[in-house]
């Protein structure tokens, strides 16, 4: 692993406890299901992989970079609603949980090739 891409993952590492933090400071009475639910929504852009591997790579990048969930935290904190604001929080710490899992943007030629390197059994 190069040392761009440690760097990258501690990146993630960082944003992923920043969401969190948010989140938390928020102080929102929800059940740890639903946080949890909401905290993984962004991989739901997988099921664009059924289109194929360039709809797919768009879709799963365009939900997973971090301006994505910092414009849906922006948006609420503008408007004061306090669950936009989580929900920002948690897509934007859920794209570092990824990154600081390896699981990188997506490249047109398939899901295995990221920014980051090849995920998989194969690498």
């Amino acid at each position: 692993m190069s040392g761009m891409v440690i760097w990258q993952r501690a990146e993630g590492a960082v944003i992923f406890l920043a969401g969190i933090w948010v989140c938390n400071a928020l102080g929102l009475q929800m059940a740890w299901w639903w946080l949890m639910a909401l905290f993984f929504a962004p991989d739901l852009a997988f099921a664009a992989y059924l289109a194929g591997p360039r709809i797919g790579a768009v879709a799963y990048n365009v939900v997973h970079n971090y301006g994505f969930g910092l414009v849906l935290l922006m948006l609420g904190s503008v408007s004061g609603n306090t669950m936009l604001i989580a929900l920002g929080a948690l897509w934007f710490g859920h794209s570092g949980f990824d990154r600081m899992l390896g699981y990188g943007l997506k490249s047109q030629s398939g899901f295995t090739e990221t920014h980051l390197g090849r995920i998989g059994r194969l690498r």
